[in-house]
């Protein structure tokens, strides 16, 4: 059983910075990638960024230069520093990971960030 559990989330104003993270339950937990993904009211679920257990990370061009993702693979956690936010990055942001062995991806419940203007 494995469950994701993110916290970070808020409300900010433009330019501002969050950052937030992601707990996997479980100490004997393993993924090949973690990551986050975010879905805005009506939008579709999309990739923000991820990172595999090697440390190569890939973000989606929206966020690129203005987000890090970070991760421990020893503790079974993952982080997303937002800078420069803008009202278009409000969303529910969603941890995401695949498990290594099990080839299943979980999802965290979600959190959401605000950014106004």
């Amino acid at each position: 059983q494995v469950r994701l559990v993110e916290s970070g989330g808020g409300l900010v104003q433009a330019g501002g910075s969050l950052r937030l993270s992601c707990a996997a339950s479980g100490s004997r937990s393993s993924f090949k990638v973690m990551g986050w993904y975010r879905q805005a009211p009506g939008k579709q679920r999309d990739l923000v960024a991820t990172i595999s257990r090697g440390g190569t990370t890939d973000y989606a061009d929206s966020v690129k230069g203005r987000f890090t993702i970070s991760g421990d693979n020893a503790k079974n956690t993952v982080n997303l520093q937002m800078n420069s936010l803008k009202p278009e990055d409000t969303a529910v942001y969603y941890c995401n990971a695949e498990g290594t062995y099990s080839n299943v991806y979980y999802w965290g419940q979600g959190t959401q960030v605000t950014v106004s203007s």
